[in-house]
């Protein structure tokens, strides 16, 4: 059996070396996030928070690089500041030296439980360490015009854990029942295929087909192989890239079975990472699904200490329910490998960066190249083959003298067939589902987020989308559905950005938290989304209001 699957078989063979003092990782979704972003900003040259673009975090390193922060002043920390910093060594007692009697609840009834403020239950002996939580969301809502409720029931438990501090285990699982908005439900019906944005699986909900019931569990185990490589192999996401969204590889579908070997030495991070993935399907009762694979690895550099630069390179691939070995090699590039192996393949490549040109301040973004022909590029004749994406960005921490006050403004575009191949199934998708942007081809988008919190415990977030997108008319393929082959285009030339049927759409969210106990947050909401479709001339809205009780757990978002 493990002869069959040699992503397991490289995570047994490095198991198999001394392992060293190794960290689990924060969730994607957490709450820390945004203050991980605002220390990076105003320390400006920390070596370890300017390897960011790689996520999620190991909490050892971060919790080392906050450490030196306070400890060395490198960065002034205020009240509101200071609330979060020992919120997050809190949740990483195991890492901090700074774990003291006044992380401990002052009133603690349960004795045994919530001990310290953040853990239901916890042990931090010597050799090992145990968290054990709660996790629970519901949410309430009504959309306008709509007569059925919008509902979120979330019930699960998050373990994570260290033993002999050389390895490391992490684990969510959760049951739940969602009616989403009606352009929620719309996407999913719409593409045919059984696949929760974000999740993946479901079930009707006692034959309901309003609500989605499904069983999202995730969960991991790491260790260190040297000094430099950590090894992490479980079911779970990956983020790369310093945006809001990622035109390399996001966290916004559905989880995947996964090995990564990461590298940090000196100003280097390189990051190896391995995927079984599946493709497009439509499941029509119990049976095996088809799997595909992918290889991708990032090799992020600290050229300056304000300038940070990456480049990426990924393959998808197909070998009928197997792996290709050549594949597994973690240095040579994967485009020299395609192509010995018959160029039957998805290879892409792209470049990043992240700047801090002035105190407080970021620019970031990312180029990626499918393929191109340079001739059709200077025709400007809208050539098929020249498929790239390109994403501009910048971040404003403390805006305008506001202290708290976070900025960030983002723009993404993505060319025609951009994410397609020849083929239906090595196209840039997993389990009906975009790898990258949720739009996947075919558009551009404007995005704009504002985060204030003015108290320790309030935190008031505002986000705006745009984007244009050209949507397949009259069974004409235009490059915005990634899924269907680029062979079924119809000619070569014409092919300019958002054409086909052309369709807007405008959203914009609002959500207010209130942390009453440590990652026990309660949130009132406002959407206003307005979606206009050029061929049909028509206009769809959607006005929504929520209400939600949130422990350790991040927010659904609905930002499409």
């Amino acid at each position: 059996m493990v002869g069959k699957n040699p992503v397991l078989l490289l995570v047994l063979l490095l198991f198999s070396f001394t392992t060293f003092s190794q960290s689990t990782y924060l969730p994607l979704d957490s709450k820390h996030q945004i203050f991980i972003e605002r220390m990076e900003l105003k320390a400006q040259t920390d070596s370890t928070l300017n390897f960011s673009s790689i996520q999620p975090y190991n909490r050892k390193f971060l919790t080392e690089a906050f450490s030196k922060i306070e400890d060395e002043k490198v960065v002034h920390i205020d009240k509101v500041d200071q609330y979060n910093l020992r919120s997050f060594l809190m949740a990483n007692k195991e890492w901090s030296s700074k774990a003291s009697a006044q992380m401990l609840s002052k009133r603690n009834p349960l004795k045994k439980f919530y001990a310290s403020p953040v853990n239901f239950f916890e042990t931090n002996q010597s050799d090992f360490f145990l968290a054990v939580n709660p996790v629970l969301y519901f949410q309430y809502g009504q959309e306008k015009d709509y007569d059925k409720k919008l509902v979120i029931n979330s019930r699960g438990v998050s373990v994570r854990g260290l033993i002999g501090g050389k390895v490391g285990f992490a684990t969510q699982v959760t049951d739940n029942q969602e009616r989403g908005p009606l352009f929620f439900q719309e996407k999913i019906q719409n593409n045919g295929w059984r696949a929760l944005p974000g999740v993946g699986f479901f079930k009707d909900f006692k034959d309901d087909v309003s609500i989605n019931d499904y069983f999202d569990a995730r969960g991991y185990f790491t260790f260190n192989a040297t000094g430099y490589i950590d090894v992490q192999f479980g079911f779970d996401k990956n983020f790369i890239g310093n945006g809001y969204r990622s035109l390399f590889l996001s966290d916004w579908g559905n989880s995947y079975l996964f090995a990564k070997l990461n590298t940090r030495i000196w100003k280097f991070n390189y990051q190896n990472l391995y995927m079984e993935l599946m493709p497009q399907f439509k499941k029509e009762g119990d049976t095996l699904l088809d799997r595909k694979y992918a290889a991708m690895h990032h090799l992020s550099i600290n050229v300056t200490p304000k300038l940070n630069i990456g480049f990426f390179e990924g393959i998808i691939f197909s070998r009928k329910n197997h792996f290709d070995y050549a594949y597994l090699n973690p240095i040579i590039f994967y485009r020299h490998i395609e192509g010995n192996a018959g160029s039957p393949d998805n290879a892409l490549a792209g470049l990043d960066f992240k700047w801090n040109p002035l105190r407080r301040t970021q620019l970031y973004g990312q180029f990626l190249l499918d393929e191109f022909i340079l001739s059709k590029i200077k025709n400007n004749t809208g050539n098929w083959t020249n498929k790239f994406a390109i994403q501009l960005g910048a971040k404003y921490v403390d805006a305008f003298g506001v202290k708290h006050l976070d900025l960030q403004v983002e723009a993404n575009r993505v060319r025609p067939f951009t994410y397609s191949h020849s083929d239906s199934v090595s196209n840039y998708t997993h389990y009906n589902q975009p790898l990258a942007h949720p739009l996947g081809a075919n558009f551009e988008e404007f995005l704009a987020i504002a985060n204030y919190q003015p108290y320790p415990r309030l935190n008031l977030n505002t986000k705006f989308f745009y984007y244009k997108k050209g949507l397949d008319s009259s069974g004409l393929n235009f490059g915005g559905n990634i899924f269907r082959t680029y062979n079924s285009r119809n000619g070569d030339d014409g092919f300019f950005l958002a054409n086909g049927n052309k369709v807007t759409c405008t959203n914009i969210i609002f959500n207010l938290s209130y942390e009453m106990k440590q990652n026990l947050f309660f949130d009132l909401g406002f959407t206003s989304r307005k979606f206009f479709n050029t061929k049909a001339n028509t206009t769809t809205s959607s006005t929504i209001f929520q209400a939600a009780m949130r422990l350790n757990i991040g927010r659904r978002e609905y930002d499409f």
